[in-house]
């Protein structure tokens, strides 16, 4: 691992909330960093689900570079360059494509490629990869499916996004396996467009409170058990 992966990787595990934003343009992307900072969660996890995501990226990381953007739903190499040339420090993908991953390493940037079997994990792993984005978690098993996967992979690290929400975020954040959690919960698409941006605000903040609370709760049972 490289020293910008162990970076990048340290800041997510220390936040432990990986916002998934969907943004469509610099505007948006540059107001969402701001509601985002606000709360007290310098970390973007932008997707490139509408057409507008590189520029927000590119805005983000121009601007505030005190925000850890990274690129979320990447799923081709040339996506890989256009977000490495626009600022991303690190990408997200929904599946597991060598192609992507390998670029990524290229451009020595952390990529957090999805996984939903140990087949995929394995080839992962075979890649270089230790940490992995459990996707869609609700679906393939949540919190169960990590305390499954640990056992035979042990050391690998998990980022579930996907059905992921405030009221199961403890079912996550517990299990020592799980780097950080993504979710979409506190930016959602609609407070984006209708330009809510102290909505997004509180509901970072309402987050980011209760994964320390979660965090500092975990510390003390696994105190406790020793």
């Amino acid at each position: 691992m490289s020293s910008a992966d162990s970076t990048v990787l340290e800041t997510l595990a220390a936040h432990r909330l990986v916002p998934v934003v969907v943004v469509d343009g610099a505007d948006e992307g540059a107001r969402l960093a701001d509601a985002l900072v606000a709360g007290g969660l310098p970390v973007a996890e932008i997707t490139l689900r509408l057409a507008g995501g590189v520029d927000a990226i590119r805005a983000v990381a121009k601007n505030q570079p005190d925000v850890v953007v990274g690129a979320g739903t990447v799923t081709t190499v040339q996506q890989v360059d256009d977000v490495v040339a626009a600022g991303a420090r690190y990408i997200v993908s929904p599946g597991l494509s060598a192609a992507v991953v390998l670029r990524a390493q290229e451009h020595g940037i952390p990529v957090l490629p999805g996984v939903a079997t140990p087949s995929e994990i394995m080839a992962a792993l075979d890649l270089g990869i230790d940490v992995v984005k459990l996707f869609p978690a609700s679906v393939v098993g949540g919190p169960a499916a990590i305390k499954a996967f640990s056992a035979p992979f042990p050391g690998l690290r998990f980022v579930p996004t996907g059905g992921v929400s405030a009221a199961n975020l403890a079912d996550y954040l517990t299990l020592k396996p799980v780097l950080a959690v993504g979710g979409s919960w506190m930016v959602d698409r609609k407070l984006v467009t209708a330009g809510d941006w102290d909505q997004i605000t509180t509901r970072t903040r309402d987050a980011v409170a209760l994964a320390a609370q979660i965090s500092t709760g975990s510390t003390s049972n696994e105190g406790n058990n020793r």
